[in-house]
């Protein structure tokens, strides 16, 4: 089925709607069995992050992803998918253990950003993101990422580093929201349409650029499409017998991001 071309800003729209799939449609319905598991084992529980065990087929596998609701009520326990340190600190918990058990770790990113109230800059939330990139990047089992909404600065990049990162069709990534970027740049927020595409963010743009490996198809089957997709991918990665080699291509992916050529203008 051919790819539907939306504008950025009909993909704004898509990505906010409460009939978009969340990360607790994905462990419900794209693995065969899951458990969630809670706490970083230093501060709390955050609900903004969800994180457990799961069997796809016949593969254990460690879920993590960013949570959002469907209802006001949901949004607002989940702090509307913004994670404080502790929730990054519980995902990394969960991917040295899977570590520890050599087992693959998936990733669903789909969060405005890390959350910047003071109790979080209190709590660390810049060496939490920070400890996620540099842990990551060294993380000896296999990594997959998937971009399923809104994937906003280092509150994404914090559960993106991974052997594939894959996006939604209608997901967007980037390092500020257009919003964001908007009131920075002009001081005017309800330039966000323009700011949108200017930012180059939509899963075509992107892996235009080499910075993802994969667009999936949001067609009726969605569901379906993912575990397709996670399923061909972890046996790609499973397969590789070299664990260094596998950690040696995973650093220089990350490496070429923001490669430039200078001009000579004179």
């Amino acid at each position: 089925m051919a790819e539907t071309v939306r504008t950025v800003q009909e993909k704004l729209q898509m990505i906010h709607s409460t009939s978009r799939p969340t990360i607790d449609d994905y462990t419900a319905t794209v693995f065969d069995s899951f458990i969630e598991l809670h706490g970083d084992r230093a501060y709390g529980e955050d609900a903004a992050i969800c994180a457990g065990i799961g069997m796809l087929g016949s593969q254990p596998v460690t879920v993590i992803g960013h949570r959002k609701g469907k209802t006001t009520e949901n949004n607002i326990a989940a702090n509307f998918g913004m994670p404080h340190p502790e929730g990054y600190r519980k995902a990394l918990r969960l991917a040295k253990q899977a570590e520890k058990f050599h087992r693959p770790v998936i990733c669903f990113v789909d969060t405005p950003g890390a959350f910047c109230g003071i109790g979080a800059e209190e709590r660390g939330q810049g060496e939490a993101i920070a400890r996620c990139l540099y842990e990551f990047i060294a993380l000896r089992t296999p990594v997959v990422s998937i971009v399923t909404g809104e994937g906003g600065s280092g509150g994404a990049l914090a559960l993106a580093v991974a052997d594939r990162v894959l996006m939604l069709e209608n997901a967007l990534y980037s390092v500020i929201s257009p919003r964001g970027c908007a009131s920075i740049l002009w001081k005017d927020a309800s330039r966000e349409i323009e700011a949108a595409e200017r930012l180059k963010i939509t899963a075509q743009d992107l892996y235009g650029f080499g910075m993802v490996e994969g667009i999936i198809p949001e067609t009726p089957s969605i569901l379906k499409n993912v575990k397709k997709t996670l399923v061909t991918v972890l046996q790609e990665l499973c397969a590789e017998e070299d664990m260094d080699a596998l950690l040696a291509k995973r650093y220089e992916k990350f490496r070429k991001i923001g490669v430039f050529q200078e001009i000579n203008q004179i």
